[in-house]
């Protein structure tokens, strides 16, 4: 079964986002997007509201159109992906570690992912502090995903993503 094409979170629409990417880091970046949103585990940590992935921005030279890949010397540019929390609390590692073995074991020596988590509280924080930093990133980086905007995933992408 196809996906829809007006569905905001089909495969092509965020592979459209990257378009600027060879087709095979479209998929890659795609598919870690979409093992992020699928692995996160908000239950291993006690919370005082349900965990959710609030926006999924991939930043670096990925985004900057200044990505390298030399395949004679073997390097590469990372993956950089910020991940935006609905609490401080899913910040924490046990809620990403799957997360992270997925893509470590699908990826492998492909690529490496850098992945940094912050809440809304600490993107609040930034702009109020003007932290150039951090809103720099943000302005300058690609949303991959957004809760607000982005259709949830269906129960079958979520066990293909699993897989």
């Amino acid at each position: 079964m196809s996906t829809p094409t007006n569905d905001v979170y089909a495969r092509e629409v965020v592979m459209a986002r990257v378009g600027h990417l060879i087709r095979r880091k479209q998929r890659e970046i795609e598919r870690i997007a979409r093992i992020l949103r699928c692995s996160f585990d908000p239950s291993s940590v006690q919370a005082p509201e349900p965990g959710r992935i609030k926006r999924i921005i991939l930043i670096g030279p990925y985004a900057r159109r200044s990505w390298y890949e030399d395949k004679r010397t073997i390097d590469f540019s990372d993956y950089e992906l910020w991940i935006v929390v609905n609490h401080p609390v899913f910040k924490e590692e046990c809620c990403w570690c799957r997360a992270r073995k997925i893509i470590r074991s699908e990826l492998g020596d492909r690529c490496a992912v850098d992945l940094e988590i912050y809440s809304r509280a600490d993107i609040r924080i930034a702009k109020a502090e003007r932290d150039s930093f951090i809103l720099d990133r943000i302005e300058a980086g690609i949303t991959l995903y957004r809760a607000s905007r982005d259709a949830p995933l269906s129960l079958l992408d979520k066990r293909e993503a699993r897989s």
